[in-house]
């Protein structure tokens, strides 16, 4: 019995460590991107729609992308995950900012419900968002701007970075404020567009009270016609 015990011992030991690690109860980091502090418009203004915001596949995961000194990524959740959907985050900062840059609180993120009609479109593909503990925060991301009738206004690709200080929470505060500037990119291409449609509103209606102004009468008639000279009249001499 004891030669048993002692055979073993070390087999029980292994299980007992296995089921430690099993077991293990610390807490895995949640992070969500920083809106900044974006003001609440108090006006209706332009209405603006705000999407399809599509991330590229590989950011669409729990845990945070972390490019390694190698250049290559990894994804492990112990180092820290989204708190929610990263897409979600992500068209929530932009729409954020953008209501706050537009000055419109007449913003909708795509698909918009029933009755909303949007004065301008746009629609952003992001094709790189991460960093690492010795790389800087990347952004790169293509938009395009739509008018109401989805005729294409307008389109760019961009590229932007940041630094950090290699932490996880430094990471995700430093892809916080590409996404912050890429909004601010965004409502500089879409300030003009609206502008040109206010201004084209506004010559449609000039043009429509011209055309429902009633005409000024005409006074010919009011005139007495006037009657041509007579010249065939014959003088008389005494």
């Amino acid at each position: 019995m004891n030669l048993t015990l002692v055979r073993f011992a070390p087999l029980c030991l292994a299980i007992g460590i296995g089921l430690t690690g099993c077991l293990d109860t610390r807490p895995v980091p949640l992070y969500r991107l920083d809106n900044g502090d974006p003001q609440v418009p108090d006006q209706l203004g332009a209405a603006v729609l705000v999407g399809p915001v599509t991330l590229a596949d590989y950011l669409q995961r729990d845990a945070i992308v972390q490019r390694q000194a190698d250049g290559s990524l990894s994804a492990d959740p112990a180092d820290g995950r989204w708190a929610g959907s990263l897409s979600d985050d992500v068209t929530q900062l932009l729409l954020r900012q953008l209501a706050w840059r537009l000055d419109s609180q007449r913003l909708s993120a795509a698909p918009a419900s029933g009755g909303f009609d949007a004065d301008i479109q746009v629609e952003v593909t992001v094709t790189r968002l991460d960093s690492g503990p010795q790389h800087p925060a990347v952004l790169e991301a293509q938009w395009r701007l739509l008018d109401e009738a989805g005729k294409q206004q307008g389109m760019r690709m961009i590229r932007l970075q940041e630094r950090h200080d290699g932490t996880t929470a430094g990471q995700v505060q430093a892809q916080s404020l590409l996404l912050q500037r890429l909004s601010e990119e965004l409502a500089l291409a879409i300030q003009p567009k609206l502008a040109a449609r206010e201004e084209a509103q506004k010559r449609a209606i000039a043009r429509r009270r011209a055309a429902a102004q009633p005409k000024p009468e005409s006074n010919t008639e009011a005139r007495p016609a006037l009657k041509p000279l007579r010249t065939d009249l014959e003088v008389y001499r005494f």
